[in-house]
C-alpha cells in the first residue's frame, strides 16, 4: 500500500508516494550489496579451510596445520600469495568502477548492474572449478569488475528513485544486503567445512551464484530511474517512469527539476575534470575518507538500526555517536591483546576472551549502522546530476583502494604491529570523526538535486569553494517554465 505526501522542503516539495514499485526496486537492485557481501565473507572463511589451503598454498597449510603451534601467533597466515587471492577482488573493483562510470551515465543505471551481474557469474564459474591459483585469482578478478560496477550504479539508482524522505532507509538496503551476504558466507563456511572429501570450499566459493542471479534478474526487472532516462535525452520515458514510482499526476515540478539538472549536466564533457573544479571539491573530500573506512564483518541487525534512523536523527549524529563506540573498542581491544596474548603464547582466560568478543560486536555494531551504510549513502546523494557518476566512481575506487592496500597488507601488518594494530587503526577513526564534527553538513530530508543550494553553498567552510555557476538552477516555486530561456516542453 502505497503511503502519501510530500517529499523535499525549502526550494521544492514535491508530491510522492511510497509506492510498490519503487520498494521492490530498490530490493531488486539492492541485492548488489548480497553479491559484495558474500565475496567479502566467503574469502575469509575458504582461507582458513585445510584443503583449500593444501591445494593453493602449500606453505600457509604447513605453518597452520603440520607446524601448528609453532609459529608466531600473529604471523602463521603471513604470505603475500594469500593476501592476493583476496586483495585482487579490490583491485579489479576500483579499476572496473572507472569503466562503470561511463556506462552509468551513457547506458543507464539498469544496464550497469546487468554487467555487473554477468560479471559476478562468469566469476563464480572460475572460482568454483578452479584447477589452479592462476584460474583462482582470474575468478576474483571477474567478481571484482562485478563489484566495481554494481557498487558505482546500485547507490545511485537507490538514491535517485527514493523519495527524499526515506532516501536514506532505502540506500542504506545496499549495506544491509552487504551484511546478509556475509552473514549467509559464514554460515556457508561453517557448513561445508565440515563436509568430507576436501571439496566443501568449491561448494562455498560456488553458491555465489544464488546473489549473482538475483541481482542480474533484479537489472531486468527494474526501472531505469527517470534522472537517468532524462539524461540520456529520453524525456517522455522519464516523465512517464517518475509519474509511476511517484504514484501521482502531480510530478510536473519535480520533473521540470530534473530536465534542468539534465541540461545542465549535458554542456558537462568531461565530468572527472569537472569533478575536480574548486566548487566539487567539498563532496569529493567527503566521498575520499568516507571511503577509506576500514570495513570488514559487520552486524544484520545493527544495520536495520540505521534504516530507521537514518532519515530521523540525520547522517551526522550516526556517525559521531560511531565515531566514539569505534575508537574506544578498538583501544580496549588492544590493551587486552597486549596484556594477555604474546607472539608465541596465549594467557587469554575464558573471562577475557568473552570480553574481546563482546568488543568486537561494540565495534561492528557501531560501523554497522554508521560508517558502513553512510559511506555509500552520503555520496551518492550530495553530487550533482553532472558529476555523479564519475562522483560514485571516485566514492568506489576511494574504497575499493583502501580495502585493497588494507587486505593485501593486513596480515603482514599484523605480523609486525600485533596488537598495536588496533591503536593504528583507532587513530583514523579519531581523524574520520573529527572530519565530521567539523566539515560534514547534515544531508537528510534534502531533495537530491537541491544539495548544491541549500547544502553546500550554506556550510560555513565549504561555501568558500562554491562558485555561482553560469547556469541558474530552476526553482519550482517559480511560476516559469522557462529556465534561462530553456522551454523544457520543447523537448518532448
Amino acid at each position: 500500500m502505497a503511503g502519501g505526501g510530500f517529499v523535499g522542503g525549502g526550494g521544492g516539495d514535491f508530491e510522492a508516494k511510497i509506492t510498490p514499485i519503487v520498494i521492490i526496486s530498490c530490493i531488486m537492485a539492492a541485492t548488489g550489496g548480497l553479491m559484495f557481501g558474500y565475496d567479502v565473507g566467503v574469502s575469509g572463511g575458504v582461507t582458513s579451510m585445510p584443503p583449500f589451503l593444501h591445494k593453493f598454498f602449500p606453505a600457509v597449510y604447513r605453518r597452520t596445520v603440520e607446524e601448528k603451534g609453532l609459529d608466531s601467533n600473529y604471523c602463521k597466515y603471513d604470505n603475500q600469495g594469500l593476501q592476493l587471492f583476496t586483495s585482487s577482488l579490490y583491485l579489479a573493483g576500483l579499476t572496473a568502477t572507472f569503466f562503470a562510470s561511463y556506462t552509468t551515465r551513457k547506458l543507464g543505471r539498469r544496464l550497469t548492474m546487468l554487467i555487473a551481474g554477468l560479471f559476478f557469474i562468469a566469476g563464480t564459474v572460475f572460482n568454483a572449478a578452479a584447477q589452479n591459483l592462476a584460474m583462482l585469482i582470474v575468478g576474483r578478478l571477474l567478481l571484482g569488475c562485478g563489484v566495481g560496477f554494481a557498487n558505482q550504479a546500485v547507490p545511485v539508482f537507490l538514491s535517485e528513485i527514493a523519495p527524499t524522505r526515506i532516501r536514506g532507509g532505502l540506500n542504506i538496503l545496499f549495506q544491509l544486503n552487504v551484511t546478509i551476504g556475509i552473514l549467509f558466507a559464514n554460515l556457508v563456511n561453517y557448513g561445508t567445512n565440515k563436509i568430507k572429501g576436501g571439496w566443501g570450499w568449491r561448494l562455498s566459493l560456488g553458491l555465489a551464484g544464488i546473489p549473482a542471479g538475483l541481482l542480474t534478474l533484479g537489472a531486468l526487472l527494474v526501472v531505469d530511474t527517470p534522472n537517468s532516462l532524462i539524461e540520456r535525452g529520453r524525456l517522455e520515458e522519464g516523465k512517464r517512469v517518475l509519474r509511476k514510482i511517484r504514484g501521482t499526476d502531480n510530478i510536473e515540478p519535480e520533473f521540470l527539476e530534473l530536465v534542468e539538472a539534465s541540461r545542465v549536466a549535458k554542456e558537462v564533457k568531461h565530468p572527472f575534470r569537472n569533478l575536480m573544479k574548486r566548487k566539487n571539491l567539498p563532496q569529493l573530500n567527503d566521498a575520499s575518507l568516507y571511503s577509506a573506512v576500514i570495513t570488514g564483518a559487520v552486524n544484520v541487525l545493527s544495520t536495520i538500526v540505521s534504516i530507521y534512523s537514518v532519515d530521523k536523527v540525520g547522517r551526522r549524529m550516526l556517525l559521531l555517536e560511531a565515531g566514539v563506540q569505534m575508537f574506544l573498542s578498538q583501544v580496549l581491544i588492544s590493551i587486552i591483546l597486549g596484556i594477555k596474548v604474546k607472539d608465541h603464547s596465549d594467557d587469554l582466560s575464558k573471562g577475557f576472551a568473552i570480553l574481546v568478543v563482546v568488543l568486537v560486536c561494540t565495534f561492528v555494531s557501531s560501523f554497522a549502522w554508521s560508517w558502513g551504510p553512510l559511506g555509500w549513502l552520503i555520496p551518492s546523494e550530495t553530487f550533482p546530476l553532472e558529476t555523479r557518476s564519475a562522483g560514485q566512481s571516485v566514492t568506489v575506487c576511494v574504497n575499493l583502494l583502501f580495502t585493497f592496500v588494507i587486505a593485501q597488507a593486513f596480515l603482514s601488518m599484523l605480523c609486525h604491529f600485533k596488537f598495536g594494530i588496533f591503536l593504528f587503526f583507532s587513530g583514523w577513526v579519531l581523524i574520520m570523526s573529527f572530519f565530521v564534527l567539523f566539515l560534514l553538513p547534515e544531508t537528510k530530508n534534502v531533495p537530491i538535486e537541491e544539495m548544491t543550494e541549500r547544502v553546500w553553498k550554506q556550510h560555513w567552510f565549504w561555501k568558500r569553494f562554491m562558485e555561482d555557476d553560469d547556469h541558474k538552477a530552476y526553482n519550482p516555486n517559480k511560476n516559469n517554465a522557462h529556465v534561462n530561456g530553456f522551454d523544457p516542453s520543447s523537448q518532448l
